[in-house]
Parts: structure tokens; C-alpha cells; sequence
């Protein structure tokens, strides 16, 4: 292909890219499952190819990175699905009262950090996912201790809204390692 990209045409090939198949007339339940999935499949792709790179700290003054995204979100998956949804003893795996910010600053250039980050970030989505499937429908609900009663609906729009937010970070993160940009 010769000719003017748009820029978001240039991290993935659009006809490799099927993050974002969803039919605009689907249900409820499904559009929100995909569009979550789209979201999460962004942030995978924000951060491929990329190893101990995903710890820089590249938008000064910002104390965020790549991979503080991941425990960062891999948190929020578990305190969701996990805490509140499914009503699980399941404390945050990076951060805590005494260190609310630890997914952030524990994020750094080691491969064995970088593993464990991904590995509790798909264990989380994997538990999401399989929790969304078996719920009867979008109205059960769990109590957190921040917004009250939850319904599945709102976790799952809340989800959306989280990923979005930061894959927006991603964005500029990683133009800023190694000028990789798009959607």
C-alpha cells in the first residue's frame, strides 16, 4: 500500500485487526463482552513485542509505564470480578493501603516482574471471563465497600471505561519507547 496513512491505521493492519468486529445491532450482553475484549486485546497490543521496555517511565513527569498498566489492570479485573461480583477473600496482588500505588512504582525492569504481571493479568481476565459466562444475566449484583450495590452491567461498562482511560496512556507510553502508534 503506497499513499497517506491515518495514523490510526498504523499499529496493526486493519485487516489483521479484529478487535473490533462487534456487530453495532448485538445485544446487550455480547456488545459489552466485546467491546471489554476489544479493550483488553489493545492493551496486549500496546505492550507486544516489548519486554523489561514496558517498566520506562516515558511521559515525565508521569510515574506510569506499560507494565504498571498491566498490574494496575490486573487489579481492578480482581477486585471486580473477584471481591466484589463473585464476593472472593481476594486482596489486591500489587498494591495495598500501606502502598496504594505499588503497582505502579513495583513496576520495574525485571524479566521475573514483567512475568508476573502478565501472568496474574491473564489469570484475572481468564476468572472474568468465565465469571461473565456463567452469570444468569447482567443484573446480579455484589456490594463494594466505594460505589455501593454493583450490577454486572455496571462492571462490565465500568471495565470498559478503565481499559479505555489507559489505553489512552498506553497510546502515548508507547510512542514514546519505540514510536509505535495507532489504534
Amino acid at each position: 500500500m503506497t499513499g497517506a496513512r491515518r495514523r490510526a491505521e498504523m499499529f496493526v493492519d486493519p485487516e489483521h485487526d479484529h478487535r473490533f468486529g462487534t456487530s453495532a445491532t448485538a445485544g446487550e450482553r455480547s456488545m459489552l463482552v466485546d467491546v471489554l475484549a476489544a479493550q483488553r486485546t489493545t492493551l496486549r497490543l500496546k505492550c507486544a513485542g516489548l519486554d523489561t521496555e514496558l517498566s520506562r517511565r516515558s511521559v515525565e513527569p508521569s510515574t506510569l509505564s506499560l507494565l504498571g498498566l498491566v498490574r494496575h489492570l490486573a487489579d481492578v479485573e480482581r477486585r471486580w470480578f473477584r471481591r466484589v461480583l463473585a464476593g472472593q477473600d481476594a486482596p489486591p496482588l500489587f498494591s495495598s493501603e500501606a502502598a496504594p500505588d505499588r503497582d505502579f512504582d513495583g513496576a520495574v525492569p525485571d524479566p521475573a516482574v514483567v512475568a508476573e504481571a502478565w501472568e496474574a493479568w491473564h489469570a484475572e481476565v481468564a476468572f472474568a471471563t468465565e465469571f461473565v459466562t456463567g452469570a444468569p444475566d447482567l443484573d446480579i449484583a455484589g456490594e463494594d465497600s466505594w460505589r455501593g450495590t454493583v450490577s454486572l452491567r455496571w462492571v462490565l461498562i465500568h471495565m470498559i471505561e478503565e481499559y479505555a482511560r489507559h489505553n489512552g496512556h498506553a497510546d502515548l507510553l508507547r510512542e514514546r519507547i519505540d514510536g509505535a502508534i495507532g489504534v
